[in-house]
């Protein structure tokens, strides 16, 4: 491999290393349990799951937010008004109690609508 290609390599690949790690910290400023201290709560953690207790008190919104893909289990009937990134968009939905739903990865801000607590057990995937 001659001189310019190989410097041409090495900078592709620092490019790439600064982009991974902004990345990186982008997503660890989302997380939910740092940014969600007040709704959110870890109950169980290993190499393959975070499984977070969320109690949203009626009229709180949790901050902008992630979470990987995963499973949802409702606890409480729930009404609430979720916001997703980037596109904005805003929807409205109810939960049963006893429900569970497959969730694909998301950055939102949830607000409780409704005039009870929500709870809900998530099963974020690693």
């Amino acid at each position: 491999m001659n001189k310019w290609r190989w410097i041409a390599c090495a900078g592709a690949l620092a490019a790439i290393f600064v982009a991974v790690r902004i990345s990186s910290a982008a997503d660890e400023d989302l997380d939910s349990l740092k940014v969600c201290r007040e709704t959110q709560k870890l109950i169980f953690e290993n190499a393959f799951v975070r499984v977070i207790d969320d109690v949203i008190p009626p009229g709180v919104t949790e901050p902008k937010h992630r979470h990987p893909h995963g499973v949802v289990v409702t606890l409480a009937d729930a009404d609430v008004e979720s916001k997703t990134y980037p596109e904005g968009r805003v929807a409205r939905g109810h939960s049963k109690s006893g429900n569970v739903n497959w969730s694909e990865p998301t950055v939102h801000e949830v607000h409780n609508v409704g005039t009870e607590p929500t709870h809900y057990i998530r099963i974020d995937v690693k």
